[in-house]
């Protein structure tokens, strides 16, 4: 009953659209955070392994979050079965390490603008994986539409930054973070896998802490440090944990029940989000004549992509 209640909850068709968007609000939100957290912390920019350590914390600590909140929930320590702890570490290796390792390298090789268009591949890779991997997740018209369209509200958000040398392809900066959307969409399959037969919020409590406890060692043995502590730094840096926290629970939850296809459309409203939070709180332009196009063309490919006619009805509530 409880799972059927729960399965009801994050397959409502409302439900799906707020909890997705505040899912890429919140990560959205992680821009200005970022930005912010290398200031309070005196990372440079060439600082990679610094950023790794940084990032590792991060994740860490939103692991024990996810995992204290579970087990006050269960009113018990929550372990992963056995069958399931191989699948959480591929997990936590493509989309909490891999992630991170080529997010880093690519954005001290690209600019801001490349980096966001070339991240937002996520969505593509999520659609031909579940297409390759799920039988009720085929590519179709409408899909394949929605995903046209927000790449290019995305391109429309950074059109100002695009210039002759955007279009020059550089492994190191542009296919690395190429790299990071692949990684990404590989655990986001992989963990709608292991999540059939296994607790959402523990699977991504096991998989941010490992994937944080990984970039926390790697950063340490590269050279990496967090030299400049102040209250500032830690509030900001518990903030990212929390909402880190919150928002890989909710959308493994929603990965768990939907059809990856259908969600991975939002994750083009991320990087949507982190310019328009970061022009609020950084203080650059907000209501751009770009950032509305970029907003109306995201949420057209959103509805694109949600319209009922070419997914079958059976397909809604029972995904493989």
């Amino acid at each position: 009953m409880k799972k059927l209640s729960t399965e009801r909850i994050f397959t409502k068709p409302i439900n799906l659209l707020l909890l997705s968007v505040l899912c890429t609000l919140l990560w959205g939100s992680a821009y200005p955070c970022i930005k912010t957290g290398y200031v309070l912390f005196a990372l440079p920019g060439d600082d990679i392994p610094g950023k790794l350590l940084f990032a590792g914390v991060r994740f860490f600590a939103a692991g024990i979050i996810t995992i204290v909140i579970s087990s006050l929930q269960n009113k018990r320590f929550v372990i992963p079965d056995v069958a399931t702890r191989k699948g959480i570490l591929f997990v936590s290796l493509t989309q909490t390490v891999l992630e991170y390792i080529f997010f880093y390298i690519s954005m001290s090789n690209t600019t801001g603008v490349k980096g966001s268009i070339l991240n937002s591949s996520s969505s593509f890779f999520v659609v031909i994986l579940a297409h390759i991997f799920y039988k009720n997740d085929k590519i179709t018209m409408n899909k394949l539409a929605g995903c046209i369209i927000g790449f290019i509200g995305i391109i429309m958000i950074n059109k100002t930054g695009l210039t002759a040398s955007a279009f020059h392809f550089n492994m190191m900066g542009d296919g690395m973070m190429i790299l990071a959307g692949l990684a990404f969409a590989i655990g986001s399959i992989i963990s709608k896998k292991v999540c059939q037969t296994a607790d959402a919020m523990v699977v991504t409590g096991y998989q941010l802490g490992l994937g944080g406890l990984i970039l926390i060692i790697l950063g340490l043995f590269t050279g990496g440090r967090l030299t400049r502590i102040t209250p500032a730094g830690i509030l900001l840096l518990s903030y990212m944990a929390l909402l880190s926290a919150m928002a890989f629970s909710i959308w493994t939850a929603l990965g768990k029940y939907n059809q990856m296809s259908k969600i991975a459309i939002y994750n083009f409203l991320t990087p949507i989000f982190g310019a328009l939070l970061s022009a609020l709180f950084l203080g650059d332009a907000l209501f751009t004549l770009n950032n509305i196009l970029a907003l109306l063309l995201v949420s057209s490919g959103i509805g694109i992509v949600n319209l009922r006619s070419g997914i079958k009805p059976r397909n809604l509530r029972y995904p493989d």
